[in-house]
């Protein structure tokens, strides 16, 4: 199968080519990138070296591209995918949009929270939301796949049960907090992610309004069945990778941490990459480094009548490149996890 990547020279671009090495019947044919064009794949990422074809990849610019790839998996900015994606896909192509494009349905809230109109509109229904736990089936059939961002992932994943479980009570607003690695800002040059500030410190950033926030709202609301109040808090760590997110809210009749564990583990009985923890455990980044597990701890605080739910996941494998390759598996008619049982990178 020919693979191509656009947008191959961020974090993310960089992990897709990590997990694409040595797959059986996948060859990555094309990498794109705008500002390194005309440059060795290999010169720019020497780790690569040795690896697949890598040596022989040249970068060219994400222009002409229907036809030179069956399947192609989109690492570029917010934007892009939108004025590529029709050519693609009308030259038979399949694409898994890593980008924020095709994720919310509504072209009015792409509008307002990324502050540009969307430009493709027509394929917003066409798109599955690329979470395999709860669209797996979907995702086997769909020509585009819009990957899910790093932090819903880990919040829609913590909360899936007990919204689909009718346990959700409507008047209330669920508590997100959750904090990131740096490379989930992508490979950006900017004063508030140089090591001086980001070592030694941690701290919040978009307190309100972050732009995952309608992605969380739209899948979460469509599992409850109900429009979910649910307020964000995103912080940075002085980490390269890894999500930890604390769920707080209420949950109709109080059921115990072990009831409720239960409901979990049936729930993604059939999900390979979800690791429920025994009780007690509160997961850690460590516990899902360089893998693409989402591991949840269950904990209720009877003193305030609060659930807290952990989840934790690596917000660039997990979070993106994994979930990518996820996705492609079961568009090719593959294991969900086929090359993707990886032990954690720890320490």
């Amino acid at each position: 199968m020919r693979i191509g990547i656009i947008g191959a020279t961020g974090y993310v671009g960089l992990e897709l080519l990590r997990l694409l090495a040595g797959r059986a019947g996948d060859e990555v044919v094309l990498v794109t990138s705008r500002q390194e064009a005309g440059q060795k794949l290999t010169a720019f990422f020497p780790a690569l070296a040795g690896l697949a074809n890598y040596d022989d990849l040249i970068m060219t610019e994400p222009v002409n591209l229907a036809g030179r790839a069956d399947f192609f998996l989109m690492a570029a900015q917010h934007g892009a995918a939108m004025s590529l994606v029709p050519e693609l896909l009308s030259g038979g192509a399949r694409v898994v949009d890593l980008s924020a494009d095709f994720r919310l349905k509504n072209p009015a809230l792409f509008e307002k929270w990324y502050s540009s109109p969307h430009t493709s509109p027509e394929l917003l229904d066409r798109a599955v939301y690329g979470l395999p736990e709860l669209y797996g089936d979907k995702i086997k059939d769909a020509s585009l796949v819009a990957n899910p961002g790093c932090y819903p992932t880990s919040v829609i994943l913590a909360l899936a049960p007990a919204a689909s479980a009718g346990l959700l009570e409507a008047d209330q607003v669920v508590i997100v907090d959750a904090k990131s690695g740096v490379t989930g800002a992508g490979r950006t040059l900017a004063p508030g992610y140089l090591f001086v500030e980001v070592a030694d410190n941690f701290r919040g950033y978009k307190i309100v309004g972050h732009r995952h926030t309608p992605e969380m709202i739209q899948e979460l609301s469509l599992l409850a069945g109900f429009d979910l109040k649910l307020s964000f808090t995103p912080h940075l760590l002085p980490i390269n990778r890894g999500i930890l997110s604390t769920v707080y809210l209420r949950l109709k009749g109080n059921p115990s941490v072990s009831e409720l564990r239960e409901k979990y583990i049936n729930f993604y009985k059939n999900s390979s990459f979800i690791r429920v923890r025994p009780e007690g455990y509160a997961p850690e980044t460590a516990d899902v480094r360089g893998t693409n597990f989402c591991d949840l701890g269950l904990f209720y605080d009877q003193s305030c009548g609060l659930f807290k739910i952990i989840s934790v996941i690596d917000n660039i494998c997990r979070g993106a490149g994994g979930q990518a390759i996820a996705n492609l598996n079961l568009m090719t008619g593959r294991p969900v996890e086929h090359g993707l049982i990886l032990s954690a990178l720890r320490p």
